[in-house]
């Protein structure tokens, strides 16, 4: 039994390959590498002591997915393949509803006609749109999204229950909020294209001195400093829900449809000056940063209820955000010296 993860070298991908490997897994990665790198695969080997297999392809090629099953007797997949800026799928929404829509589609097509289930989708709290009332549990009504890319995250959802009614499969979506850090051995972490788009790699270049100013979006926030606040999960916390995820999916042994829906969070809210403030403190660094005006697609608080995926999943994030917030500094100091 092998566990397809798309999207595999990517950010939370790697590290859920990472536990995955760690609970005696096998595990097929197909990633396309336009929001990874190669030599990723080469650290999580380096990590678990045990190398994944790996195909380099677009998930929009249906005869180059129909190999991958053919060659591997796949039970199940963790799809993080999609595009995810928020500000970037205001400005290519046709681009994202592609990426992110039929790549999803082809996997499922594979799955109908091959009888496979256990399919878990990394799905967003953007689904929410701004709710009404703190914590955001998962009865909390859905809203139409801010973004693009949460339209496609809530699109995706749907397509998945439908899929699971239809066809009597398990599936479980995981609804993530912020998900910041990197592996505890510095070897994986996040790693962004261009100018980042997330808070916390923003926060790590400006104090690395690559940029030279940190903008936040906005201080007049009805929040107590005026900054937006969002709920940071540590990213091995989160690949590590995604196997628990997984375990219980593949000991459910009824042939029923099974629609799993789990927040995934810390169940607390920070503001975007609290962590960039964390950040200082956990590293003894400065963060020079300037306001700038709203960001279009973003929502002013956001934070999770976990009581759900505590019960139904036996498990919680406890690791603090200082914590994590050092993490992502030794990922910086190694990609510096990768780099050099």
């Amino acid at each position: 039994m092998a566990i397809l993860v798309t999207g595999g070298l990517g950010y939370i991908g790697s590290h859920t390959v990472v536990e995955l490997l760690n609970n005696n897994y096998e595990v097929v990665i197909v990633d396309d590498l336009s929001n990874s790198e190669k030599f990723i695969l080469k650290n999580i080997e380096e990590i678990t002591g045990k190398k994944p297999v790996f195909y380099p392809f677009d998930l929009k090629r249906k005869e180059l997915l129909a190999q991958v099953f053919d060659a591997h007797p796949i039970d199940g997949c963790i799809n993080f393949a999609a595009s995810k800026a928020v500000g970037e799928s205001q400005l290519k929404p046709v681009d994202y509803y592609e990426n992110n829509l039929f790549s999803l589609i082809n996997i499922l097509q594979e799955f109908k006609q091959r009888g496979i289930s256990n399919f878990i989708f990394s799905s967003s709290c953007t689904v929410y749109g701004q709710a009404d009332q703190m914590p955001i549990d998962e009865n909390t009504p859905l809203k139409m999204p801010e973004s693009v890319y949460g339209k496609t995250k809530q699109m995706g959802e749907e397509i998945l229950t439908d899929f699971a009614k239809a066809y009597h499969r398990k599936v479980s979506l995981l609804r993530y909020f912020n998900p910041i850090g990197a592996h505890p051995s510095a070897k994986i972490g996040e790693l962004p294209i261009g100018i980042p788009n997330n808070l916390v790699p923003y926060v790590m270049q400006t104090a690395a001195g690559v940029r030279e100013k940190l903008s936040i979006w906005g201080d007049d926030y009805p929040t107590e400093d005026g900054t937006a606040v969002r709920d940071y999960i540590y990213v091995v916390d989160l690949a590590k829900a995604h196997v628990a995820a997984l375990k219980k999916l593949m000991e459910d042994e009824s042939n029923v449809a099974t629609i799993d829906i789990f927040n995934l969070g810390t169940g607390k809210g920070s503001s975007v000056l609290e962590v960039v403030k964390a950040f200082e403190t956990a590293n003894d660094v400065k963060v020079p940063y300037q306001i700038c005006d709203r960001r279009e697609g973003d929502i002013t608080i956001a934070f999770a209820n976990v009581d759900k995926a505590k019960e139904e999943l036996q498990w919680k994030s406890d690791t603090s955000l200082e914590e994590a917030l050092k993490t992502v500094w030794e990922w910086q100091k190694y990609l510096k010296n990768r780099n050099t």
